[in-house]
């Protein structure tokens, strides 16, 4: 029951809001609609009856007092003009025995009150005419025939309640409407400039506004932003600055050896091309914590340029862009992510396979390879820094295990997701979700 009850519920905070304050409004009419109909409407209904009932009543008592026909036309003059009664007599005519139909608050009401004050058969009619009831009472010398206007039984002050009570509510829900939507406007501003600032982009017009619990909220994400962008300024800093040390002596030091003619010289140029391997690698990490400003990017050309790079590299590559993709990308960056992950798949596979295509609001992107792939268990760990599956493989050719680190900060810095998981082509597969 708890579940059903909250899948009917509202989601948004405004929709919530709205509900919190319609609902009691809401309660309240109806009690006080059930509360006006059970009392008011039908006293003032009854008295409305009984004074109709009453008029007729008085008529019949009259006729009762002055017995003879000729007089009994300044009984129904008088009738007609101070009664609002059209009164005929039907002489010697007689009531079928039917039995009365109160349909309805009004019949009921005055069926009520001709028992009370005139205690003789009646019928009642308050369909035929639409503006008039007809009431016929029996006599002991015929039928007693009363019209009577409809507005005498019937008081507009159930309509005017109604509407006044309908309008009030429509006011004063869009009065609620209006104040609530400002007030989550702010929420809006705070959760778009978290989401931007996660995606990487520049969220400098973003500053607190509207209630004070927002304003905190709002003060608290500006002081975390610019933690995080000094902490990562500071960490890019550190990279470049030692790998752009370490760079001069390594130079140094593979120029020296390349004057050497011993053979014996030759794992020492190894391990100075591993370490200026591991240094490019270093210093392309460091790069993607740069401050490169996303710009409307065409993905699949974008996607071409990795797929030919591939192929100049004696790779087998096939790319299939299902439409023209365009969406804000930081462009650097973004190809060094891809060129690593095709790179990877060049490695380790003889075919690669790259698809894109708009999914859910988000695009995606698939690289297949058809080498060895990685265990299952070790997905996670190859997304860290430095980790490398086969610690024996050449660490010239096999990298320095940032490649995958890269793509996954490039994605994530685009507030999307890398995933890695078996190819249908039975190696390795990548796929990256990019929301537009």
């Amino acid at each position: 029951m708890a579940s059903r009850i909250k899948k009917i519920l509202p989601k948004s905070l405004l929709g919530r809001s709205l509900m919190i304050i319609v609902t009691p409004l809401l309660l309240l009419q109806v009690i006080s609609g059930i509360i006006f109909f059970e009392t008011h409407w039908d006293k003032v209904t009854l008295r409305l009856a009984r004074s109709v009932a009453g008029d007729v009543a008085a008529v019949i008592s009259l006729m009762r007092e002055n017995p003879r026909s000729p007089e009994r036309g300044w009984i129904f003059d008088i009738a007609s003009s101070n009664m609002q009664l059209v009164v005929t007599m039907r002489d010697k005519a007689v009531l079928p025995n039917t039995p009365l139909v109160a349909d309805g608050l009004m019949p009921r009401m005055l069926i009520r009150a001709m028992r009370e004050y005139v205690g003789k058969p009646f019928q009642i009619d308050t369909e035929s005419l639409r503006r008039h009831v007809v009431i016929d009472v029996q006599l002991a010398d015929g039928v007693l025939h009363v019209v009577t206007s409809r507005k005498r039984l019937f008081s507009s002050t159930a309509y005017v309640f109604v509407i006044w009570m309908v309008g009030t509510s429509l006011i004063l829900f869009a009065v609620a409407t209006v104040f609530m939507r400002n007030q989550v406007k702010p929420i809006r501003r705070l959760a778009m400039a978290a989401d931007n600032f996660g995606k990487g982009r520049d969220v400098w017009n973003f500053k607190p506004e509207g209630a004070s619990e927002v304003r905190r909220a709002a003060s608290a994400f500006l002081a975390m932003r610019d933690r995080i962008v000094r902490q990562i300024r500071q960490r890019t800093e550190m990279l470049a600055g030692v790998s752009h040390d370490l760079r001069t002596p390594l130079t140094r030091m593979r120029l020296q050896l390349e004057m050497l003619s011993d053979e014996s010289a030759s794992d020492l140029k190894a391990d100075v091309a591993e370490m200026e391997h591991m240094l490019e690698g270093y210093l392309a990490f460091a790069r993607g914590e740069g401050a490169e400003q996303p710009i409307p990017t065409n993905l699949g050309q974008l996607l071409g340029e990795v797929a030919e790079q591939g192929r100049r590299k004696s790779g087998l590559v096939d790319l299939h862009v299902e439409s023209e993709l365009i969406l804000p990308l930081r462009t650097t960056e973004f190809k060094r992510c891809l060129t690593n992950l095709v790179d990877n798949a060049i490695r380790y596979g003889d075919h690669v396979t790259i698809r894109a295509g708009e999914r859910n609001n988000a695009v995606e992107i698939t690289i297949d390879d058809d080498g060895p792939g990685i265990p299952e268990d070790c997905r996670d760990d190859v997304l860290k820094p430095f980790y490398r599956v086969e610690e024996s493989r050449n660490p010239v050719t096999g990298g320095v295990g940032l490649g995958l680190t890269i793509a996954t900060d490039v994605v994530r810095g685009h507030g999307g997701e890398i995933d890695l998981s078996d190819s249908p082509n039975g190696g390795l597969r990548v796929r990256l979700r990019i929301p537009v």
